[in-house]
């Protein structure tokens, strides 16, 4: 059975497959929108900061793309090492570049969502804390190769089985791969919109990570 037609219409603000798989967990009809911003950090920001302004900016630019009556859903992800922010590498050096300098530590990676309607907007912030594993010469070069860094903050993708990159994990895994599912969920409800679907059991399916937090998300 085709999902129930939502109004207002929900629009995801990301051409991200990644996103748009998680949202799809929802059980929720949505489309998705292109937008492209200018993602320069400025100074004086912090990470979260930096990472709020640039979810509004797209919610924002979405806004100016869709006319009708809509909910538009934007999110911005960043990798954060010793206080720098690792955004998408430019190209196989800098993914290396990337990978070198956070294999065998911990890093953040925050996500910041906005939730944007005719009235108002709802705001969520999310952060992980993730150590990469120690990479072979081998593994890294042929890492890089296979392309699926370089779209990826900090160079890595954490839904990769084969390449496995993370050791430990402290939080959401989905926040990692791009959208905190759960915050979208709280931030959907405070708006009047109903989920009917599992999205615990869903995102562990997807994702093969037993989450620990999302009762203390979807409680408050």
């Amino acid at each position: 059975m085709p999902p129930k037609e939502l109004s207002p219409q929900l629009v995801l603000a990301s051409q991200s497959p990644r996103r748009a798989e998680l949202l799809t967990l929802t059980g929720l009809p949505f489309t998705q929108k292109c937008t492209v911003i200018d993602e320069s950090p400025r100074t004086g920001e912090s990470p979260t900061q930096h990472s709020l302004r640039l979810a509004r900016e797209k919610a924002d630019k979405a806004g100016q793309i869709q006319s009708d009556d809509c909910l538009i859903l934007a999110a911005d992800t960043i990798v954060v090492h010793n206080n720098q922010i690792l955004g998408k590498p430019v190209n196989a050096e800098d993914a290396e570049r990337m990978l070198r300098d956070l294999e065998g530590k911990i890093h953040t990676v925050i996500t910041a969502v906005v939730l944007a309607g005719s009235n108002n907007a709802r705001e969520e912030c999310c952060s992980t804390r993730v150590q990469l594993r120690r990479l072979s010469p081998q593994e890294r070069s042929d890492y890089i190769a296979s392309g699926d860094p370089l779209d990826k903050a900090g160079a890595y993708g954490i839904q990769n089985r084969q390449f496995r990159p993370a050791t430990t994990l402290g939080g959401c895994v989905a926040n990692v791969m791009g959208l905190p599912i759960c915050q979208v969920i709280r931030a959907l409800s405070d708006t009047g919109v109903t989920i009917t679907a599992n999205i615990a059991s869903a995102c562990a399916a997807r994702t093969g990570y037993d989450c620990q937090i999302h009762q203390t998300i979807l409680a408050d």
